[in-house]
């Protein structure tokens, strides 16, 4: 038997005050594969992270519209093991005295710090500091967040994401406020996390966030899964131009993509 897709999405609209502001016909992401969501500000690509980790509903219908493993309901620990997520907004909340290994440690939890820290086992304290040193940031591991910069705070959460060593790991705008050496040294990490056996879904307006690793991208605009295929068909300045509305030629160098 065929294995059900890590998240499906079948007929999904979402309104806000009686406008659609996202409509997903088909779309799905597969076990160990690297995608790319490509699109301008405005065009749904926030929404349509909400549908994945179901912070946002969809309309309801008769037929389930999102599904986890072909499952349309899920332990929320269970689904933490299915998909991890890293934003701007969760970064906001941890703008607060938290230590870095308290930040990682509280993804056992799904709280903002840790509140339960006599539930720690050594099992979870060891898995802590294993992902500390795989993201290079355990000489970090007693500093609070508000002391770090944008990169090292992300990397903790990438920490927190991935305790429950999810198949899938969801990264929303992943260099947005980094300047050019932590934008360098942060999508190599996004490299290891991919050979390391997590799959990518890497939410971003920026063409140059697209890892070598990635193989298919999801463009996205006013609201409608807009073109859905493989990389090297669609990073092209035709399908680039009428994605953002402007003139756009695309440049490629081993496997990094360029729009100018």
């Amino acid at each position: 038997m065929p294995t059900a897709p890590l998240i499906a999405i079948h007929n999904a609209e979402v309104v806000r005050d009686g406008c659609t502001i996202l409509h997903v016909d088909d779309l799905a992401f597969h076990e160990g594969e690297h995608v790319a969501i490509l699109g301008p500000n405005g065009a749904g690509k926030s929404t349509l992270i909400g549908l994945l980790t179901r912070d946002i509903r969809p309309l309801v219908r008769e037929e389930p519209t999102v599904l986890l493993r072909g499952r349309e309901r899920w332990d929320l620990f269970e689904a933490r093991r299915i998909f991890g997520l890293v934003s701007d907004t969760l970064q906001a909340d941890y703008a607060r005295h938290v230590t870095v290994r308290d930040v990682v440690l509280s993804g056992y939890f799904g709280s903002v710090g840790l509140y339960r820290a006599d539930e720690l086992t050594p099992a979870m304290t060891a898995r802590a500091d294993e992902l500390l040193a795989f993201l290079g940031i355990e000489a970090l591991a007693s500093r609070t967040m508000n002391t770090l910069s944008t990169g090292e705070a992300r990397r903790a959460l990438i920490g927190r994401a991935l305790v429950h060593d999810p198949a899938l790991l969801i990264l929303d705008e992943p260099t947005h406020g980094l300047d050019p050496a932590g934008t360098y040294h942060f999508l190599g990490l996004l490299r290891e996390i991919a050979r390391a056996g997590h799959a990518l879904v890497i939410v971003t307006h920026h063409v140059s966030d697209i890892v070598p690793e990635v193989g298919r991208v999801v463009m996205v605009k006013s609201g409608r899964i807009a073109q859905d295929g493989p990389k090297t068909a669609l990073l092209t300045g035709e399908s680039l131009g009428e994605l953002y509305g402007i003139p756009a030629t695309i440049e490629e160098r081993d496997g990094w993509y360029r729009l100018w």
